[in-house]
């Protein structure tokens, strides 16, 4: 049996929790983990390449001088680590491109240079002026650089795109040479956290940072993503956040030291916001039987359901998994989002004891982080029996420590019914990237979401 002790952080956070529930006992020996759901995605099929129109060449031909490839090259052996694309927003040579094209630059200054290469390869130095990692944004200077740069221009706040209008997105796909694709505007995503533009063009690695123009030649957003488990399915970031980088940085002294205290400031203030919409929203009851389990409305949140799967002959269960669209990239890997894991269980056929063990093994089947990394710490766990709703629930609360992202956490929760002999439901909330507050904000509430309502 796995046993979760109540240690430093998450003791702390347990004990602050249960001020407003009823504890059952001071710590419970055993654990209980679940089987995972799997996200809904499937691996893509390669997409047919789209005929390229005579609109499209015209804004390649008269676009190919203001854009750059963005290449990171290790100091030491200056072999190339990582690709992007950019483009010329200033004649003074400052060039706009993603923040997770330069992140390196950001992060590890010392042992990362960057440099920028146009259409006709003769390659320069860049330097990092400023970052926005929650629009995945950077701004770049050409070092020596007194004017003349070829300069795109962004199409005017007061003229939106329609729907359906055409559009085009250049960069450097896959490092293979400098490329036009032509697709169509198609508003902006939903739930998506922050504004994003849905591209129904196709994106390629090494593109990220491009511009993406109207016929007139102004930029109207950034390439940023695509969807792996579909085709022509991209996006960008709105060319205004772009402009207000530009406006706020343009005169910005270069990052020579690594910039995680800025990038920390900028994901706290980050899961502040997430926090707040999440805790501002009521959760919405979803019945299993006569239990009531918390997702997310569904202006915030994708959840997708399954049901009984042929295999489990012996009972029922559902599965739900709800994911908050609100990523952001912090070096080498994914933050601030929300996730949250359900499974109803349903067993009358099994009786009292298996019913148990089967519980037991899902529920110690759920795994956290045990182990530190160069990233974060291990995860300090504690356990204990309470009771909220009128449902008796064993309740795990683990936290993990970012190392160089101070003031910041993973933080899960794990629950189990234990109020009924061959029924229950299991959850888990993981939010990635939040304070210690935060976290016990959004502890709090997810667990005040749990009911039980007796069946009749």
């Amino acid at each position: 049996m796995t046993q979760y002790p109540g240690t430093g952080l998450a003791r702390a956070l347990m004990a602050a929790l249960l001020g407003g529930l009823c504890l059952h006992a001071a710590h419970a020996q055993t654990s209980l983990p679940s089987a995972a759901l799997a996200p809904p995605g499937a691996r893509a099929a390669a997409a047919e390449p789209a005929q390229i129109s005579r609109d499209a060449r015209r804004a390649y031909e008269s676009t190919r001088d203001k854009l750059v490839q963005i290449r990171t090259l290790l100091r030491n052996s200056n072999t190339q680590a990582s690709v992007g694309s950019g483009f010329f927003v200033a004649a003074n040579g400052l060039i706009i491109t993603n923040f997770h094209v330069a992140s390196q630059l950001a992060l590890e200054p010392e042992r990362y240079r960057g440099v920028y290469v146009p259409i006709d390869g003769k390659e320069g130095e860049v330097e990092l002026l400023a970052f926005d990692v929650r629009n995945d944004l950077a701004l770049l200077r050409v070092k020596g650089a007194v004017g003349g740069m070829p300069v795109l221009g962004f199409r005017e706040a007061d003229k939106p795109l329609a729907r359906g209008e055409r559009i085009y997105s250049l960069g450097n796909p896959l490092d293979i040479g400098f490329a036009v694709t032509e697709g169509t505007y198609n508003g902006l995503v939903q739930r998506s956290f922050y504004p994003r533009i849905f591209f129904g063009g196709a994106l390629n690695p090494g593109m990220s940072g491009g511009p993406a123009m109207d016929d007139a030649g102004r930029v109207v957003g950034v390439n940023v993503s695509k969807r792996l488990d579909g085709d022509l399915l991209s996006f960008l970031i709105p060319a205004d956040f772009a402009k207000a980088l530009l406006a706020r940085s343009a005169d910005a002294q270069p990052i020579t030291k690594p910039a995680y205290a800025e990038v920390a400031r900028q994901l706290a203030a980050h899961q502040d916001l997430l926090t707040a919409r999440f805790t501002a929203a009521p959760l919405v009851p979803q019945k299993h039987g006569g239990y009531s389990v918390p997702v997310p409305e569904d202006s915030l949140a994708r959840c997708w359901g399954r049901g009984r799967e042929p295999g489990f002959k012996g009972f029922d269960v559902e599965r739900t998994d709800c994911q908050i669209d609100s990523h952001l990239f912090a070096g080498d890997f994914n933050t601030g989002f929300i996730q949250l894991r359900y499974e109803a269980y349903d067993a009358p056929k099994l009786g009292r004891w298996r019913y148990s063990t089967m519980a037991s093994r899902s529920f110690a089947n759920e795994s956290f982080r045990t182990q530190g990394s160069r990233k974060s710490t291990a995860a300090e766990c504690s356990e204990r029996f309470i009771t909220t709703g009128g449902m008796a629930m064993r309740a795990v609360v683990c936290m993990s420590a970012y190392r160089k992202l101070p003031g910041l956490y993973d933080v899960s929760v794990l629950t189990m019914s234990i109020n009924q002999p061959v029924r229950g439901v299991q959850g888990r909330l993981d939010a990635r990237g939040v304070s210690f507050d935060n976290g016990l904000k959004l502890v709090a509430h997810y667990l005040a979401g749990f009911k039980w309502e007796a069946v009749p």
